[in-house]
């Protein structure tokens, strides 16, 4: 049921990345707040969220290339686009290290053509949110962790790099020069349904205890991450459009970190994804497994707290770790099951 008095009824809202995880998570909920969706697709791959569970019945998918400006100019024009999610990106760590041209084309250009197509028509813009990431900090000891909003980004490696690239960019437009109504999110690790790259912790340990599959760790397992639920991520993203369409003087080219400020090795992530699927009994095989291998091109320890996010929308995570991974495996049951059952 559509809702009517909410910020995002009727709003005509761009998503590009919207075939993914995050976009597809984000546009089920604005649709299911009466948003008018449109959502850049690179290709037809049908095996995402979106189309599992038919949100592509219930939002406007236009195929194109995310650096493409003409192209980009003419959906904000044409559709007379109001709040924009910048979500597309070339995401794997792994890729990027094996195709950082890639990388590099998809998310700088990808960025900065989309600036610019609204910097060419920007007479309906309300709000422009760019997310980055914790990546783009680079590594920094683990007693300067939690990241904060005001640290130096000093990134490596070509995804990190390409993250702060268009980070940097995104600040650029929200300056006096332009004035964009842009903020640019930087958020930790992101985990729940939907997420279908199973070259990630969950998804691949998940089908694995699941029986649809094998689990190969990468490292040891004693890098730290923190994990934020995908639900919670959602509904900061929200939060963050409508406050900047409301307030644009006083929060354009604001920063905002988001985690939980738990820190949690990726040993105990495995441990509790192997506990919660009652598959305790192989987690010994993976820790034998792990022993001796060191992981090449990713940051140590990362981890991020919510204080400014907290301070200027009131927001935190509502889910606790624990309560996320039993959602996310009961999402992969029954998307697992469909996919190789039926």
């Amino acid at each position: 049921m559509k809702i009517k008095d909410n910020y995002w009824f009727n709003k005509n809202v761009l998503v590009t990345g919207v075939n993914g995880f995050i976009g597809g998570n984000l546009a089920k909920h604005l649709v299911e707040k009466g948003a008018n969706v449109f959502g850049v697709i690179r290709n037809s791959k049908r095996d995402t969220m979106l189309y599992y569970e038919k949100l592509n019945e219930k939002i406007t998918l236009i195929a194109g290339d995310i650096t493409d400006k003409d192209f980009l100019s003419r959906i904000v024009s044409e559709e007379r686009i109001q709040s924009v999610f910048h979500l597309a990106c070339q995401v794997e760590v792994g890729i990027g290290l094996v195709n950082p041209y890639l990388t590099f084309e998809s998310n700088i250009k990808g960025t900065y053509c989309l600036l610019e197509a609204i910097r060419q028509y920007p007479q309906t813009i309300e709000s422009v949110i760019v997310a980055s990431t914790d990546k783009s900090y680079g590594s920094y000891p683990r007693e300067k962790m939690p990241y904060k909003e005001d640290y130096p980004l000093c990134p490596k490696y070509p995804y990190d790099v390409s993250k702060a690239c268009a980070d940097l960019i995104a600040q650029s437009y929200a300056t006096e020069l332009y004035n964009f109504p842009v903020v640019v999110t930087r958020f930790c690790n992101i985990f729940g349904p939907g997420q279908l790259n199973f070259s990630a912790i969950f998804p691949d340990s998940i089908r694995a205890c699941l029986g649809y599959g094998s689990f190969t760790p990468r490292g040891n397992g004693l890098q730290i991450r923190d994990f934020i639920f995908v639900e919670d991520v959602v509904d900061l993203y929200l939060c963050i459009g409508e406050g900047l369409a409301k307030k644009p003087e006083r929060l354009r080219g604001h920063i905002y970190n988001a985690g939980t400020n738990t820190p949690i090795s990726v040993r105990e992530i495995l441990e509790t994804v192997y506990k919660l699927t009652g598959q305790e009994h192989s987690f010994s095989n993976i820790l034998e497994e792990m022993k001796g291998k060191e992981t090449v091109g990713e940051i140590d320890c990362q981890y991020m707290d919510f204080e400014k996010v907290n301070q200027h929308f009131g927001w935190s995570p509502k889910h606790s770790f624990e309560g996320g991974v039993i959602k996310t495996i009961e999402w992969f049951r029954r998307y697992l099951k469909y996919k190789y059952e039926y």
